[in-house]
């Protein structure tokens, strides 16, 4: 059955219409700021401290690949997008158990797995329209700065950002289903994926701590090394695809178990 996968795609459009066209309006104001950026690229990198340089992961300022990897994706991608995914997803389950209306769709012939999992499966939504949106407005805004950038690259820093934002929706799918309620659930996982893009930051500047961002999902997609210097880092991308199916395992464990009455 695939008609909670239809009918969960459908609510997720608008949302994921107006997510894409404000990310995209925002891309597009940093594509306004990037000649001045790029004629004083030596004086940020002077002026800024050295933990938002990290954060953001500068390198290369000066030139466009240097500059999506460093200031647009980091900002719309990984963070703006990341806390997104874990918003939504973490209303996915709670929501529905809160109105009743979970009660009204396990009466019918499905599972809690399949309920589930279409939920999830409905992601697709905003990340095809986000994937489009983004790809359209840098390659619209590279064109109209009179630049050039590898697509090889750019297909691949699309690509390997998604299993980047399945582990958000995975925090949030499981905090849906461990949590009682909506707004709870939901402040929550936006506030652990931040937490998570602080902590990988800042855990690169203390050597001490530095393994610590290893079980962060930031650690593993790395815009700035895959459009600065064309590198592919697909076994990072299998570690955060593996992380997603062990959350969405553990969402899926503890809904089957849930009282949900």
């Amino acid at each position: 059955m695939t008609a909670v996968l239809r009918l969960e795609s459908g609510k997720l459009v608008r949302g994921s219409l107006l997510l894409t066209g404000l990310l995209v309006m925002l891309s597009a104001m940093f594509f306004v700021v990037f000649p001045s950026i790029q004629a004083e690229a030596a004086l940020f990198e002077d002026v800024y401290p050295e933990y938002l340089l990290v954060l953001l992961g500068i390198e290369e300022l000066h030139t466009i690949e240097g500059f999506l990897g460093g200031y647009v994706f980091p900002f719309i991608w990984i963070l703006l997008a990341g806390v997104y995914f874990a918003y939504v997803s973490a209303g996915m389950i709670v929501r529905d158990v809160r109105t009743r209306r979970m009660d009204l769709t396990l009466s019918n012939p499905v599972s809690r797995e399949s309920v589930l999992v279409q939920k999830v499966a409905a992601l697709w939504v905003p990340l095809a329209a986000l994937n489009l949106g983004m790809a359209a407005i840098v390659l619209a805004g590279v064109a109209a700065l009179g630049e050039s950038v590898s697509p090889v690259a750019l297909v691949v820093v699309h690509a390997l950002g998604v299993p980047y934002l399945l582990v958000c929706a995975g925090v949030g799918v499981v905090l849906s289903v461990v949590l009682e309620r909506v707004e709870t659930a939901q402040a929550t996982a936006l506030g652990v994926v931040f937490v998570l893009w602080l902590v990988d930051g800042l855990s690169q500047m203390n050597p001490d701590f530095e393994p610590v961002g290893a079980f962060t999902p930031s650690r593993y997609y790395d815009p700035s090394a895959i459009l600065v210097h064309e590198e592919y880092a697909l076994f990072d991308a299998g570690v955060l695809l593996a992380a997603f199916l062990v959350l969405l395992a553990l969402a899926v464990f503890v809904f089957v178990r849930r009282d949900i009455r």
